[in-house]
């Protein structure tokens, strides 16, 4: 009587790593009692068809698993280990290749940081598959076996050379050498660079006691002053200042500045320079001027550097011709090198500035390419290099004006650096209260002619710190009157410096550009000349419906001392009237007509920043050769 045996399976079948389409054959050897039986299945549990011999051989697109059942006539039965046909779709394989192990991707050398995790990749084909044992720098590394090594927390000690040994029963190969190196540390973040406050004080030039007038300096200063509040200054913009009016603003504008506060300083009109010194010409300066009747531009920024604010800006668009003359030089110190500071002149050394005027718009050509960079979020001295690039290739000037930047910032900072408040409360309350004084407007207010019944509502409007507009509109209509006019004056009568030909036609589209649509307007100028109250006159004309009348009534509003005015510029040395009517015709415009249809276009003409002369090389009259006044032209 012969003894039973269980089924016993000698050898498994292997897992192979072949390419696809690739013939491979799995074996399996078992022993039992009689005559075994044999199925095999695929990974889904699934007979295959006609396996069921010993042998079982499959060429395959993709990867798949394989078990084989042996079972005997008795109902004993064993399972082999599921072997897997991996499939790797890589070129390069041999049409004779037999199974030895063949490396189809080979470990990447990388850059890593500190305390990162890294991977290395070995990928092989071979039948049956191939082992994997991983080495560093000549030593086997334990328990790494896969075809995957990873690696966390990288240091020091994990950089080096890795290999990959792959083997089977046929061969050993050794994978291409990956170097593992270390990264230098990030460098640390730039910190952001930001300010306490932006304050900015712009002053144009233009109407001069005896020196040829500028048109430019109205359009510059504007525009300028409305991009650099797009940037989140607080400008104070001023127009035609006398010696101790310019004194007296750039004091109240030190006031503004302390530890962490970007300053602006920019001024545009008649300027020279004398003994490498750049002076500013007041509109009293006399003719010829000194060193005396103006504003040294280097005490300017010594003052400003005492004050440790974290960036000055100069920007000068006006001449700067040398100027041999007698009187003493402004005393000034030197200062500490504090690397803040940055100056952009409009044109270079013994070089006149020019203004254009073009199509009814008059500007300075250095101002007017300044205006067009001055919002990019650049290094400020980034950006007055590109106002330098334009300048130089704009052919109305070139080869005569040609844009100076001094600077020594030792920090990337811009114009577009955002503002930091936190922990300069105090001082940022007292620096609002001071630009406030300087730029708070009249509210709106209504008055009611009681006889007429008729209401008119007046609105102001600043187009500088030291130029109130005032808009009059009639809101509702009376059974009373009709054809109804008004007239607007102030007491005290003040200027308009805006009367001459060409300069109301800039100011007009200023207005119609600040979206007002009064019945009539009343522009007020140099405010800072106002010695007490301002009172609004404001005169109805009307025709009465029943006598049919042209009758008068009038109103008056007190609106006090008006932005600049409340600084008291001139407290100290009341200006002289005398003076100032002889040299300008005070025309009061009491009354201006408001139209929206006004355009006066004039051909383009550049001229320098001190006189009127054209960039043309035809002969010029004595009093149009040079920038400067005939006594003070050194040439002639």
């Amino acid at each position: 009587m012969s003894t039973r045996t269980e089924v016993i399976i000698l050898q498994q079948p292997m897992s192979v790593c072949v390419p696809p389409n690739h013939e491979v054959t799995l074996r399996v050897q078992a022993i039992g009692t009689g005559a075994l039986n044999y199925q095999w299945f695929d990974k889904q549990q699934t007979e295959v068809a006609g396996g069921t011999e010993p042998v079982l051989t499959v060429s395959l697109q993709i990867s798949g698993k394989y078990i084989c059942r042996v079972s005997d006539l008795y109902c004993n039965y064993q399972f082999t280990e599921w072997v897997k046909v991996r499939i790797l779709d890589e070129p390069g394989v041999s049409h004779t290749w037999k199974g030895e192990p063949h490396i189809v991707i080979h470990p990447i050398s990388q850059t890593v940081k500190p305390g990162e995790t890294f991977t290395l990749k070995c990928k092989a084909l071979g039948k049956p598959a191939p082992a994997y044992k991983w080495y560093r720098n000549g030593r086997i590394l334990p328990k790494q076996t896969t075809e995957t090594l990873r690696i966390e927390n990288a240091s020091v000690d994990t950089v080096g050379s890795y290999l990959c040994a792959v083997s089977n029963i046929l061969e050993e190969r050794w994978s291409e050498a990956a170097e593992i190196e270390m990264a230098p540390p990030d460098p640390k973040p730039e910190p952001t660079l930001m300010a306490t406050d932006k304050v900015a004080l712009l002053i144009g030039n233009l109407n001069y006691n005896n020196h040829p007038g500028l048109m430019a300096p109205t359009m510059d200063v504007h525009e300028l002053a409305n991009l650099l509040q797009q940037l989140g200054f607080r400008v104070v913009s001023l127009l035609d200042l006398t010696l101790q009016e310019m004194q007296t603003a750039i004091d109240k504008f030190l006031q503004l500045l302390d530890r962490g506060v970007y300053a602006v300083f920019y001024y545009a009109g008649h300027g020279y320079e004398h003994s490498g010194r750049n002076y500013l010409v007041a509109i009293d300066a006399p003719r010829p001027y000194r060193t005396e009747n103006c504003v040294c531009v280097q005490k300017v920024m010594h003052n400003m550097q005492n004050k440790k604010a974290q960036l000055n800006i100069i920007l000068l668009d006006t001449c700067r011709k040398w100027y041999k003359q007698k009187g003493p030089l402004s005393d000034i110190k030197p200062s500490a090198p504090l690397g803040n500071t940055v100056y952009g002149y409009a044109t270079s050394e013994d070089a006149e500035a020019f203004e254009v005027q073009d199509g009814g718009k008059s500007s300075g050509i250095f101002t007017k390419y300044l205006n067009k960079h001055v919002l990019k979020p650049e290094r400020v001295t980034h950006v007055l290099e590109q106002v330098s690039v334009d300048l130089g290739k704009d052919p109305l000037v070139r080869g005569r004006q040609v844009v100076e930047i001094r600077h020594t910032l030792t920090e990337p900072r811009a114009l577009t650096d955002l503002v930091r408040t936190s922990g300069h409360t105090m001082e940022l309350r007292r620096r609002d209260a001071c630009w406030k004084q300087a730029n708070v407007l009249p509210c709106r207010r209504s008055l009611d002619f009681q006889y007429c019944g008729v209401k008119v509502e007046l609105s102001f409007s600043a187009l500088f710190s030291n130029v109130l507009v005032v808009f009059a509109s009639l809101k509702n209509s009376s059974t009373m009157a009709q054809d109804c006019s008004l007239i607007l004056e102030s007491e005290p009568q003040m200027q308009d410096i805006f009367s001459g030909s060409g300069r109301s036609e800039e100011m007009d589209s200023l207005l119609v550009n600040s979206g007002e649509t009064p019945d009539c307007t009343l522009r007020l100028c140099c405010l800072q000349r106002l010695q007490g109250p301002l009172v609004i006159k404001v005169t109805l004309h009307y025709t009465h419906t029943q006598t049919k009348e042209r009758l008068t009534e009038s109103r008056e509003l007190d609106i006090g001392r008006p932005l600049i005015a409340s600084c008291k510029l001139n407290q100290m040395k009341p200006v002289d009237r005398r003076q100032e009517s002889r040299v300008h015709t005070v025309d009061h415009m009491s009354n201006i007509r408001y139209s929206h249809h006004q355009n006066h276009p004039r051909p383009g003409r550049p001229c320098t920043r001190k006189a009127e002369n054209r960039l043309q090389s035809s002969a010029k009259s004595s009093s149009m050769s040079s920038n400067e006044p005939e006594e003070n032209d050194e040439n002639e």
